[in-house]
């Protein structure tokens, strides 16, 4: 293994600069439960990780992990669509992780759509706090994975420069990839 950080590592050190004891943040794809483990130990004994996937296996796995961890009282596990974020939540976060794709060993097919996705990220975005942080790792490898991401980048384009600052974390010599995008407010 090389020095440069993957995608998902670099998602981590991003939101690590960020994340205070007792933030409240938001995990949009629990999958395994990885990224929800990370958010639960950043935001200490006093904060919350409210986390989302549309996969009963996923917020499953999520819980088995934190109970495991002894960390589930920091989290509020939603078996619903990311793209329902505003429907549950209204207090200001600090950090909203996504990790797109499919959930890693399970149905391939049952993967994160375009337009859930930027519903969710328009939620985020008025949920984020000031100077706060917006990770998506994006992978383009599965089907339906490049009509995704040529999606949210139309989407992430529209944004205004003057509010969010909006960077790209890629391997340009290795299509397959997952790659980074991290998002900060810049003002409300």
């Amino acid at each position: 293994m090389g020095n440069l950080l993957k995608a998902l590592e670099f998602s981590h050190k991003v939101v690590a600069r960020v994340i205070k004891p007792g933030d409240r943040v938001v995990d949009a794809t629990a999958g395994n439960g990885h990224d929800t483990l990370f958010l639960a130990k950043m935001v200490g004994e006093k904060g919350k990780v409210f986390v989302f996937d549309i996969q009963k296996q996923a917020i499953s796995n999520t819980r088995e992990l934190l109970l495991k961890n002894d960390l589930l009282e920091r989290v509020q596990l939603f078996n619903d669509n990311h793209g329902k974020i505003v429907n549950y939540l209204s207090e200001e976060v600090s950090t909203v992780m996504f990790n797109l794709g499919y959930l890693p060993g399970s149905n391939k097919e049952i993967i994160t759509r375009p337009e859930t996705t930027i519903e969710a990220l328009k939620g985020a975005l008025n949920l984020l706090s000031l100077k706060g942080v917006i990770t998506i790792v994006v992978y383009t490898g599965h089907p339906g994975g490049e009509e995704e991401w040529l999606n949210l980048e139309k989407f992430l384009l529209s944004l205004n420069s003057n509010d969010f600052s909006v960077l790209i974390y890629k391997y340009i010599n290795q299509r397959q990839a997952p790659f980074l995008i991290a998002i900060e407010k810049m003002k409300y």
